[in-house]
């Protein structure tokens, strides 16, 4: 089979089951659940013999997405935690007294999106 139907494949099966509400599980792994996610990924990297994106790299562009369309969104429920700094460029991280909640969705959307648009 060719590169380019096995890399369809792994992106319309695989990824996709991986992928499936990643922000809401993403954060809550464990480091040794992240090394067998992203084995996952390297093995259908070597079978591909394409380079795929990690599943770090996924979980940051989905995170990305969503925040962006709940920051467009102001009835969404979450809206409200994207509070902007008087500067008007920065967002308001959320404090958090545990890794559990500072690994959670809305703290670390936050930080990417506020990442983002610094750079």
């Amino acid at each position: 089979m060719s590169a380019t139907t096995l890399t369809n494949f792994y992106r319309c099966t695989i990824e996709s089951i991986l992928s499936g509400c990643i922000t809401a599980w993403y954060g809550a792994c464990s480091a040794q659940d992240r090394r067998k996610l992203q084995k996952v990924v390297n093995v259908a990297q070597s079978i591909t013999q394409t380079s795929l994106p990690s599943i770090d790299s996924i979980y940051n562009s989905r995170c990305l997405r969503k925040a962006a369309s709940i920051i467009k969104d102001p009835t969404h429920p979450g809206h409200t935690l994207f509070h902007l700094l008087p500067s008007g460029k920065r967002y308001q991280s959320l404090r958090s007294r545990t890794n559990r909640l500072k690994n959670s969705f809305f703290p670390t959307a936050i930080r990417l999106w506020t990442y983002l648009v610094l750079s």
